[in-house]
């Protein structure tokens, strides 16, 4: 489980992202870079990492399922994620 307090700086990157992207994709069409520095750092969207939803974790992310891949593989080997079987052989 990652820190709460690691979890809540990436929920304020995620609502500063959604709150300046219309304002950012203007001044970059504008070609406006002072203003655009001037605007905060985290509300730029390469920021932003992806994390497990279930337990934040930063690395082993498995984009198509949302998961690290300790939880896919748990979740799998019980049977949870629809369409996904542990081979043997």
């Amino acid at each position: 489980m990652a820190k709460k307090s690691v979890e809540a700086r990436q929920r304020k990157r995620e609502r500063l992202v959604k709150q300046y992207a219309t304002k950012r994709a203007e001044l970059k069409e504008a070609g406006e870079w002072s203003l655009l520095d001037k605007l905060p750092k985290n509300s730029s969207k390469i920021r932003l990492r992806n994390r497990c939803a279930l337990t934040g974790r930063g690395r082993g992310f498995i984009r198509q399922y949302g998961i690290s891949r300790i939880k896919f593989r748990d979740l799998a080997s019980e049977g949870k994620i629809p369409g996904v079987t542990k081979s043997s052989w």
